[in-house]
């Protein structure tokens, strides 16, 4: 368990290291304040970064995550009261996308939830929440059920085309699963979890290992030809290609999963039986619609419209940037942002008033770029 009082925000605590800290550094990484951490935002340079993780693989520290572990009785049927999950169709070995919903549907953070072989469930949440989020499952379960915060775990995230091919030297079983699926297999003679995902969009692997071996195992990594380090800037700059929303900028407690697009992150079963926080409002929703919808948008130019830049249909405003940049992949700006549902639909022309001035923009099916997961051959 962690010292760390959760009823503190991240602005009252001093920022953390992570285990990787010196090895980031004696890498010539350039390290910016991040969910309460010291984090690399660039090595050699954040589109340089981006290029290589899309054509060959990229080694990401994601320590800053939250690593959770629930087990009790009753495990199933408490947890599906306070995520909208469906753990019945969930089987060891396999993970899933969720939400951590407040009692009005907005949205608290989206987190991923997997079946270990005894039955437990394994959690990793955002860096940004994980002390609330910690903070409101144990209010939320019962007592009898075990919230362990593996906090003397790291994880580490293998990204790209070629990323498969540089862990199969060394755990070639692992290059056998597949999206979504995940196993425990030892690597370099220490034990770890391994799942077969990401956040780029690109096929990979998240491996959650001990903290102390985590340098070990990144100087293995990064020994093969495949693989570089790669910072945050092009950890974000990969995502909002993917069309992947982060929280606390595209989603918040404010937002509901229908508005941000996430109903997948709703399992069929929940979205008609209900039970969990903010089900009426998400329930109705579904049903009849909302207001407004999350949506992508393509802008001409060169220049990018950054969170917070007004989205226009003639002269009514009728949206917000939640996430922005330019795209080094396809070589222009692009744009996540919430606008009238009238609005959203693909093709519509619209403008994005950027250092004010009016940028023509048209909406955009997400992702921006193909995700190119391993489904199996």
């Amino acid at each position: 368990m962690s010292d760390h009082d959760t009823d503190e925000t991240l602005e009252d605590l001093p920022l953390d290291k992570l285990a990787l800290d010196d090895w980031h550094r004696a890498r010539g990484a350039r390290m910016v304040p991040f969910a309460g951490y010291e984090m690399p935002i660039q090595y050699e340079g954040i589109v340089a970064e981006h290029n290589w993780t899309r054509q060959s693989a990229g080694l990401f520290d994601v320590s800053h995550m939250g690593q959770l572990l629930l087990s009790g009785p009753g495990l199933d049927t408490a947890v599906e009261a306070v995520l909208p999950i469906d753990l019945s169709t969930l089987k060891p070995g396999a993970q899933r996308y969720s939400l951590l919903l407040d009692e009005e549907g907005g949205v608290l953070d989206d987190l991923m939830v997997s079946r270990l072989a005894d039955g437990s469930l394994y959690l990793v949440v955002n860096g940004a929440t994980k002390w609330d989020d910690i903070g409101t499952l144990r209010e939320a379960l019962p007592d009898d059920i075990t919230l362990n915060h593996l906090d003397e775990q790291a994880l580490l995230a293998l990204q790209g085309p070629k990323a498969a091919d540089a862990l199969a030297r060394h755990v070639p079983e692992a290059a056998a699963l597949t999206f979504m699926k995940f196993g425990r297999f030892t690597l370099d003679g220490h034990p770890v979890q391994i799942a077969r995902a990401g956040y780029t969009g690109e096929d990979g692997f998240e491996i959650s290992l001990p903290a102390d071996a985590a340098a070990e195992i990144a100087d293995l990594l990064c020994a093969e030809p495949e693989v570089k380090p790669i910072g945050l800037g092009a950890r974000d700059s990969l995502r909002l290609e993917a069309g992947l929303p982060l929280y606390g900028h595209d989603m918040t407690p404010e937002t509901s999963p229908v508005e941000a697009g996430l109903i997948f992150g709703i399992n069929k079963r929940r979205r008609t039986q209900g039970g969990f926080p903010g089900a009426d409002r998400i329930i109705r929703e579904i049903a009849d619609g909302t207001q407004r919808r999350w949506a992508g948008l393509k802008i001409e130019g060169r220049l990018p419209a950054r969170e917070g830049a007004e989205v226009f249909s003639g002269s009514e405003k009728i949206g917000t940037v939640t996430s922005g940049g330019f795209s080094p992949t396809l070589g222009a700006p692009i744009a996540m942002a919430y606008v009238a549902s009238g609005h959203a639909a693909t093709g519509t022309q619209l403008e994005v008033e950027v250092r004010g001035k009016r940028l023509a923009a048209t909406v955009s099916p997400t992702p921006f770029v193909p995700h190119r997961y391993y489904r199996g051959s």
